[in-house]
């Protein structure tokens, strides 16, 4: 890989996860036998394109350290109070060497599948601009509060699921040119596209779930295991 295609994954894993319930963050929830946040670095361990994985942390996470043995080349970086500013302090971590890209991935998402991580660089970087890994809504979605106002069309509906993978100086001014301007980040795409920037949309499989609830935490397991028997094949 020439330096040009140099890329360094971003995990931002400070949050608490309040509503697993759960006493500590959903990201050290047993899964399987290891915790989220085990399965998930394994699966973007096994992506050799990656040159650093850091992963963004509270400051008093007590609970990192004391993973088994972790891939040498993941690092921790001091996390944030909301995931748009964990990511800006891992890319501001990166900085004295900055990679050309970055892959952002949530670290409650261990259900990732390689195959869609590859295909989501080789297009970016062929068409020489970021993207992010997208499922075409299949549900009628509803507009309202308390009633239903509106069906709204769904053609043109995709959920935004990640790896996110932007180039690294693009998404560091967006980060922090958003969150200067007060404008509500929710993803990195969102931070592109305030700063006028296109997003490619490449599908991805609808079963890379994001843990948030305790029955996604069930149904995870279900499809951990559907995926270890396929893999195992």
């Amino acid at each position: 890989m020439t330096n040009k295609q140099t890329i360094a994954a971003i995990v931002p894993a400070a949050g608490v996860g309040s509503r697993m319930q759960h006493n500590a963050p959903k990201q050290y929830i047993q899964l399987a036998g290891k915790t989220i946040l085990e399965h998930t670095l394994a699966k973007l361990s096994q992506l050799s394109q990656l040159r650093t994985i850091v992963v963004a942390l509270s400051d008093s996470d007590p609970y990192f350290d004391e993973l088994p043995t972790l891939d040498k080349r993941i690092v921790r970086a001091s996390g944030g109070k909301e995931r748009a500013d964990s990511v800006l302090n891992s890319l501001l971590f990166l900085a004295p060497n900055p990679p050309a890209w970055v892959l952002v991935h949530d670290a409650a998402r261990p259900l990732v599948n390689i195959s869609d991580i590859e295909r989501l660089i080789d297009e970016c970087i062929r068409a020489d601009e970021g993207g992010i890994l997208a499922s075409k809504v299949k549900d009628t979605i509803k507009r309202g509060h308390t009633h239903a106002l509106q069906t709204v069309p769904r053609d043109d509906l995709w959920q935004a699921l990640t790896p996110q993978f932007f180039k690294y100086d693009e998404l560091k001014n967006a980060l922090q040119g958003a969150l200067a301007s007060g404008a509500t980040i929710t993803d990195e795409a969102s931070a592109i596209e305030w700063a006028g920037k296109p997003v490619k949309l490449v599908a991805g499989r609808s079963d890379n779930i994001k843990i948030t609830t305790p029955e996604d935490l069930d149904l995870a397991g279900f499809l951990l295991h559907k995926q270890q028997n396929e893999s195992a094949l």
